[in-house]
C-alpha cells in the first residue's frame, strides 16, 4: 500500500513543518518533508489534507476497555462502594466473547479520538487481544494480577500463559507485566511478581496512591508508602509504569525517578471519583516521564485524550495558581510521545522515516481551530473528537470521516454490546 499526503501541515513530534509531504509505503514512514517535486509513484491513494494538521496518534497509556458495559451505569459513587458494590460483581460475570466484542466498542471510539493504541490492564485478554488484532487496533496487554493469582507457581504459570497467547495474537500486541496494586496483593504475591520480572527483565505495571486511604492502608499494614514499599520488594528493579500517582509522597517520586518508573495520570477519571488531583508539575519537575490515560468508561466516562489533556494542564493552572503550570505543548507530547516511551513503544513516538506510519488528521478548518495561531496550544485547549478526520495504524487508514474500516459493522457491534450489558445488569 502507498499513500501520498500533501498539501498538509505536519507536527512530527519534534518539529513542524508549515506545507509539508509525507508518504505511507507497507506501513511505514518512507518520506516526511516541505514540499518536494513530485515523483510519479504508482500511488495507491493521494490524499489532499487541504492545510489540515497530520500528527502522530495518541496513545492512551492506561486503560480498561471491556468495562464500555458500565458506562454511566454506576455513577455519583464513591470509589470504595463503586468498586465493591457495582464494578466487581459484575465484572465476574463477563465471558471472554463479551470482553471481545466491549473491546471493539472500545476500539471504535478510541478512533473516532485519534487514538492508534490503548494499554488494557483487564481479564479475558485474549478475548482483548483478538478484538484489537481484528481491528488492526494495536495494544500493550497485561494482567491485573490479584492475590486470587497466587501462589507462585500459579501466577509464574498465567505470567508465561500471557507472554506467550500475546505473542501469537499478532504483530499488533505486545504483553507487559501487571500488578493490579499493593492492596490486592500479599507481601508474597507481590515478590512472587518481583522474581518474574527479575527472571524475564521487565518492567512491572501498577496501580498506585490513587486515593488517601490506599496510601494511609499501605503505611498501616507496612509502616511505608506504596512506591516505596514495592521498591523494597524489588518490583522496580526493571523499571516500571504506576497508574494515578494522586497522593504521592517526596520519597515516593525520589523512588519512582530513581528506578526510572513512569507516571500515567488519569485526570477525569480521578476528579470524577473526587480521588484528587495528582501533582503532575511536580512529578515533570522531578524527571519523571508522565502520560496520560483515560483509565475505563466506566469512571471516565468517556475515551477522549482530548479532555485528558485539558484537564492535565488546566487543573495544575488552578491548585498551583500558575498559568504557565502543564504548557499546553507539553501536554500534547505527553499524550503521544511520553505515552509510547511509558510502554516501550518507541517506534511510535514521532513521525519520522522508517518508524510506522500511525497518524491521525485534525480538522483545522472548524470553528474552533480558527483562525490559525498555534495549532499545537489549539490541540490542547480548544481541540475536539469532532476535529479528528482521520486515524491511520500501521499504514492502514482506520477511520474517515465518521466511517470505520475494522471489518465489523458498527451496528453490528452496538446490538452486541447492547445484549451484553442487557444481560449482566439484568442478572
Amino acid at each position: 500500500m502507498l499513500i501520498r499526503i500533501y498539501n498538509a501541515r505536519i507536527w512530527t513530534g519534534e518539529k513542524y513543518i508549515e506545507n509539508g509531504e509525507l508518504w505511507i509505503e507497507d506501513g511505514k514512514i518512507r518520506l516526511v518533508s516541505q514540499v518536494c517535486p513530485l515523483i510519479y509513484l504508482p500511488w495507491d491513494r493521494e490524499i489532499n489534507a487541504e492545510g489540515n494538521l497530520v500528527m502522530p496518534s495518541f496513545k492512551n497509556a492506561h486503560a480498561h476497555s471491556p468495562m464500555v458495559f458500565l458506562r454511566s451505569y454506576a455513577d455519583d459513587t464513591a470509589l470504595d462502594e463503586w468498586l465493591h458494590t457495582q464494578v466487581f460483581p459484575r465484572e465476574v460475570k463477563l465471558t471472554r466473547d463479551d470482553c471481545y466484542w466491549l473491546t471493539k466498542l472500545a476500539i471504535a471510539e478510541y478512533l473516532s479520538s485519534g487514538i492508534s493504541l490503548a494499554s488494557d490492564m483487564y481479564f479475558h485478554l485474549d478475548g482483548i487481544a483478538e478484538a484489537c488484532q481484528e481491528c488492526g487496533f494495536r495494544n500493550v496487554i497485561l494482567e491485573g494480577i490479584t492475590e486470587g493469582n497466587g501462589p507462585k507457581d500459579k501466577l509464574f504459570k498465567r505470567l508465561e500463559w500471557g507472554m506467550d497467547t500475546m505473542k501469537k495474537t499478532g504483530n499488533l500486541i505486545e504483553y507487559r507485566l501487571g500488578l493490579h496494586a499493593e492492596y490486592t496483593n500479599s507481601e508474597q504475591n507481590i515478590q512472587a511478581m518481583a522474581e518474574f520480572a527479575k527472571a524475564h527483565k521487565m518492567p512491572v505495571y501498577t496501580h498506585l496512591s490513587e486515593t488517601k486511604k490506599e496510601v494511609e492502608e499501605c503505611v498501616e499494614r507496612h509502616g511505608t508508602t506504596p512506591a516505596v514499599y514495592l521498591a523494597k520488594q524489588g518490583l522496580f528493579d526493571f523499571g516500571g509504569v504506576v497508574y494515578h500517582c494522586v497522593h504521592p509522597s517526596d520519597d515516593d517520586i525520589k523512588v519512582l525517578k530513581e528506578h526510572n518508573v513512569s507516571v500515567i495520570s488519569c485526570p477525569a477519571s480521578n476528579i470524577k471519583l473526587a480521588s484528587g488531583i495528582a501533582p503532575l508539575q511536580k512529578l515533570v519537575e522531578s524527571g519523571i516521564n508522565v502520560g496520560l490515560g483515560t483509565d475505563g468508561p466506566a469512571s471516565n466516562n468517556c475515551l477522549d485524550m482530548f479532555r485528558e489533556m485539558f484537564l492535565a494542564s488546566g487543573l495544575q493552572k488552578a491548585v498551583l495558581s500558575n498559568p504557565s503550570a502543564m504548557d499546553g505543548e507539553f501536554v500534547l507530547e505527553m499524550a503521544t510521545y511520553n505515552n509510547a516511551w511509558a510502554m516501550g513503544m518507541n517506534n511510535l513516538d514521532t513521525i519520522e522515516i522508517g518508524k510506522s506510519a500511525d497518524l491521525i488528521m485534525i480538522d483545522l478548518h472548524q470553528p474552533n481551530m480558527q483562525p490559525v495561531n498555534n495549532v499545537l496550544k489549539n490541540i490542547v485547549y480548544a481541540g475536539s473528537k469532532s476535529n479528528v478526520l482521520m486515524t491511520i495504524i500501521a499504514g492502514k487508514i482506520l477511520y474517515e470521516k465518521c466511517e470505520y474500516n475494522i471489518g465489523t459493522d458498527i451496528d453490528e457491534i452496538y446490538s452486541k454490546c447492547g445484549e451484553i450489558t442487557k444481560r449482566i445488569i439484568s442478572q
